[in-house]
């Protein structure tokens, strides 16, 4: 209700403010090339979201998936000792992870969600490994950030991917730091 409330605000108030200044011819031009401009680049973007996935399901197809996957396994296993018992869970942990690597976040998701109704299943003790996987979807390490490259060619840049090096440092020092918090309230909360 609070949201809905919001956003009625905020289109009936610059209409307001619009009409009492005078300027409701020009805000409507405005608001109608702004509308253009929006689903614009929402095609763009829906563009470069459906490339990403298909390059997922490349390497799925191929087999590549299946082997980033195995690598997954060993690190996941020691991170989730619960979740890695149920094979089910262990293969969306890794779908899951393999995804967020690849940047594909959308992708990420119905993975995610099956990991934690897997993890759900396990009850009270796997609470801390629930947590765990919210903090991996959270600050996921991304290897190539297809959907930030994707809204930055949408947005014109001319080298989508130049901004690789922030990115891997970035989404690095986010996952040392959710990782490294969630073990210190492991400690602290038991």
């Amino acid at each position: 209700m609070r949201m809905t409330v919001l956003l009625l605000a905020l289109y009936l108030l610059p209409a307001w403010a619009a009409l009492l200044s005078g300027q409701a011819a020009a805000a409507g031009a405005a608001m109608l090339a702004g509308a253009g401009e929006a689903v614009r680049f929402s095609l763009e973007l829906t563009g470069g979201i459906c490339l990403w996935s298909a390059v997922l399901e490349l390497l799925e197809r191929c087999g590549l998936a299946r082997r980033l996957a195995s690598l997954l396994r060993p690190p996941l296993a020691r991170l989730f000792p619960r979740g890695s018992r149920d094979a089910g869970t262990l293969q969306a942990l890794t779908e899951n992870v393999s995804a967020n690597l690849l940047g594909l976040g959308n992708a990420a998701t119905p993975a995610g969600i099956r990991a934690a109704k897997g993890l759900a299943r396990l009850g009270e003790p796997a609470r801390d490994e629930l947590c765990l996987l919210v903090v991996l979807n959270t600050a996921s390490l991304q290897l190539l950030p297809a959907a930030i490259a994707s809204l930055r060619a949408a947005a014109g840049a001319a080298a989508a991917f130049d901004i690789l090096p922030a990115v891997w440092f970035s989404t690095l020092c986010s996952l040392a730091a959710g990782l490294g918090s969630a073990a210190l309230l492991r400690r602290i909360w038991p």
